[in-house]
Order: structure tokens, then C-alpha cells, then sequence
């Protein structure tokens, strides 16, 4: 795999094996999320089911910082430490399962990213427990990938849909997290166009 855009374009990504497994983001649904996300220049990612790192690697070559990487498979997680040593500013990456991560983490992130495998039965839970935690902050944004026939979660209490895009069997959702009445939300990207 290659990364589509940014200081790190064209660079060379390995993917893990058992690539069916793993199921890495196809190029075309990449370069265009990060091409609605734009400029990523002061904002923070982070990549739920990291796999490759591919997700976190476009964020950093974008200008995301700081990004950290999730993913649970101890075989695959020396594949994702070597991938990321490419970027140019240091790319956290932590072996547990993103559920757990979600439980823990008490770093803010403007952008969260969530790629599970395709087969993963607990979407909108996985989704509240983001709304839930200190990891989404008010105005942040969570995006969600998961195939065509799989659209039994719609509202996530605390998150408002902004947008939904189709790439062939995949499906990509833009969720905000909702404003808090006293809080007021730092500079996070605009909504889908």
C-alpha cells in the first residue's frame, strides 16, 4: 500500500499477513476522506484498529500531531512499529484492544478514526463509549468504517451524524460530537462538504 497524500506521499507501506484479516482502508476511500478532511495541521488523530498504521501514517503526513495508533494483535503490532517509523514526528502506538484504549485514555484527540473488521457486532457500542469518554472531545469528530449491510446503528447518543459516503461495499460515517452547553470547542475540521 501507498500513502495518497502529503510529505509522505508515495511511500511504501507493508501490510501485515493475513491481509483478509487485517483488511487495510482501499486507496480510493483514503484519499478521499483525507481529502474532506484537508489540512490536518494542528489537530490530533487517532487510528482505532490500526492494523498497518496506514490511517495514522495519512493523518501525520497530512500534519496531524500528535496521532497514536491502536491495535490488539501482538503479531502484527512490531509491523505496525516499523511501518510508522517513516513519519516524520513521532506516532504513539499502543498493543491493546481499542475497546480497552477507549476505557483507559485521558488524551483528547480532535479526529478518531475507527476501522474495525468487518465482521465487529458492536458498532453503536463502540461508538458510545467514544461519545463517553475524554477521548472525543466536544466538536470532534469520529469517523466510522464498516460495510453497506451493516447499517443497524444510526444515532449515537451524544454524537450527531453529519455524513455518510458509500465506497463500493464500504461505508464511511462522520460523526460530531456534541457541544457541551459551557464548553466551547476548539478549532476542528468542518463537516463533510
Amino acid at each position: 500500500m501507498r500513502i495518497t497524500g502529503g510529505n509522505l506521499r508515495s511511500r511504501k507501506v507493508e501490510v501485515p499477513k493475513g491481509r483478509l484479516e487485517i483488511r487495510p482502508a482501499m486507496d480510493m476511500m483514503r484519499e478521499s476522506i483525507f481529502a474532506i478532511l484537508g489540512d490536518l495541521t494542528g489537530l490530533s488523530f487517532l487510528d482505532l484498529f490500526s492494523g498497518s498504521g496506514i490511517l495514522g501514517l495519512e493523518a501525520s503526513s497530512r500534519g496531524a500531531d500528535p496521532v497514536a495508533c491502536v491495535e490488539k494483535d501482538r503479531e502484527k503490532f512490531p509491523l505496525l512499529l516499523k511501518n510508522v517509523a517513516i513519519a516524520e514526528r513521532r506516532v504513539e502506538c499502543h498493543c491493546m484492544p481499542a475497546e480497552r484504549f477507549l476505557l483507559r485514555n485521558r488524551s483528547a484527540f480532535s479526529i478518531v478514526f475507527l476501522d474495525p473488521p468487518f465482521p465487529y457486532a458492536h458498532r453503536r457500542e463502540l461508538l458510545q463509549n467514544l461519545a463517553a469518554s475524554a477521548t472525543l472531545p466536544p466538536g470532534g469528530l469520529a469517523l466510522i468504517h464498516f460495510p453497506r449491510e451493516d447499517r443497524s446503528f444510526g444515532k449515537v447518543q451524544g454524537l450527531d451524524l453529519e455524513d455518510e459516503r458509500e465506497y463500493g461495499r464500504s461505508i464511511v460515517r462522520f460523526y460530531r460530537r456534541e457541544k457541551s452547553m459551557d464548553t466551547t470547542a476548539p478549532d476542528l475540521p468542518p463537516g463533510p462538504q
